[in-house]
């Protein structure tokens, strides 16, 4: 009997050894975080447990295409630039991540991770930045931050919120001073589109002197809604 090829967006059987699921490899330049503004390339694994309200990224729960690591390593140091960032969905979710970012870093190149902050970042190549949306009541899965992750934070890991109101911006601003957030790492505060105008957000953080960095997603600014930038 013929051998019946697996469709790439069904699991991966058991016996699959280093392969992630991917939705997209592409460069652009880094729209968020500490490395805002540079040549990035952009790794979006598929899959997310999370559903959050403001979610820009649903495309990316389904699909993919499952890819050796090697062949993805291969990918991304043929874009020819330094900074890479490994983002989802929810990358953390595919358990062969951690080796992926290992052996990026092993390559000397400057490495991110964005995580919803609901999964054990703990077993992250420490060389690795890693970038934790810890999720507000706005988001609707406030309930799925994982709190441990917070004593594993270094100057290193940065920490971000997306702001859906001002009631989420008392939370966060209460988060940030009970666990002294900012003593551990940088923290980014960000609007929400269509729900906090930036400015606004700009103007609640100067008033209450916050030790927390203000950011919006620069490559909306630059080109919307547009896939693969």
């Amino acid at each position: 009997m013929n051998a019946v090829a697996t469709p790439a967006t069904e699991a991966a059987p058991e016996s699959t050894s280093e392969r992630l699921r991917i939705t997209e490899i592409f460069l652009s330049l880094q729209g968020e975080a500490r490395d805002a503004g540079w040549p990035t390339v952009f790794m979006r694994l598929t899959g997310c447990p999370l559903r959050c309200l403001y979610c820009d990224t649903a495309y990316a729960f389904h699909g993919g295409e499952w890819k050796d690591i090697d062949d993805i390593v291969a990918t991304v140091t043929g874009h020819g630039v330094r900074h890479v960032c490994v983002t989802g969905g929810e990358p953390l979710a595919q358990k062969r991540c951690v080796q992926l970012l290992k052996k990026l870093c092993d390559l000397g190149l400057a490495v991110s991770l964005e995580t919803s902050g609901a999964i054990d970042i703990g077993d992250v190549d420490t060389r690795v930045s890693r970038v934790v949306d810890i999720k507000t009541p706005g988001s609707g899965e406030v309930a799925r931050n994982r709190m441990e992750n917070i004593p594993l934070l270094t100057p290193h890991d940065q920490v971000k919120f997306v702001i859906c109101s001002r009631e989420d911006f008392e939370w966060a601003r209460d988060m940030v001073k009970t666990h002294a957030l900012h003593e551990r790492c940088d923290v980014l505060f960000s609007p929400s589109h269509g729900q906090v105008a930036p400015r606004e957000l700009a103007d609640w953080i100067v008033a209450e002197r916050l030790p927390v960095r203000f950011q919006t997603q620069l490559h909306k600014q630059l080109w919307g809604e547009e896939p693969g930038r």
